[in-house]
């Protein structure tokens, strides 16, 4: 039988991460709620777990260097403030050792999903979807790309490799 930790380890960061993506997708928005879930998540998880002040306090260092990385994108247009936070969440799960991996495959899959969206935004919509306003949104390239969905899977794929996981999973 699974004990509670186990179980939590097991849903806590992918439940938040796909909350995120869906939220993403349909309404082009993350809930700083998400963010927060997170970050407390990952506390709270973190102190069951065994993991040493140390080690807690170089992945929330982690969490804040992305922080600032995320929110001078943010600043200069590049992402969105949703996509800042959630990234910056997601880097203090990931910590140091597993950073560099989660921006490269989360990179990739961004850079993949705006290649995407651009293909499909130069074909027409057929009224059938375009009566879906989520669709039309994501068919308007003004409206931006859903990166969330990009960080939310990167950090998905990921996840079994980190610290934390590895300290609580069965």
């Amino acid at each position: 039988m699974m004990d509670m930790s186990t179980l939590l380890i097991l849903t806590v960061f992918p439940a938040a991460m796909i909350i995120a993506a869906v939220s993403d997708l349909f309404t082009m928005t993350i809930s700083n709620k998400v963010s927060l879930g997170l970050v407390f998540g990952f506390l709270l998880l973190s102190a069951f777990s065994g993991m040493e002040a140390e080690a807690i306090g170089m992945h929330l260092l982690a969490g804040l260097a992305m922080l600032a990385i995320s929110f001078t994108f943010f600043a200069r247009g590049w992402i969105g403030g949703g996509d800042a936070k959630l990234f910056a969440a997601t880097a203090i799960w990931m910590g140091w050792a597993n950073l560099l991996e989660y921006v490269l495959i989360a990179s990739v899959l961004g850079g993949a999903l705006t290649v995407l969206m651009l293909s499909l935004h130069n074909l027409p919509m057929p009224n059938v979807l375009a009566k879906q306003s989520w669709l039309s949104r994501l068919h308007t390239l003004e409206n931006g790309i859903p990166y969330g969905l990009a960080l939310a899977a990167g950090g998905i794929y990921i996840y079994p490799y980190t610290d934390i996981f590895k300290l609580l999973a069965p």
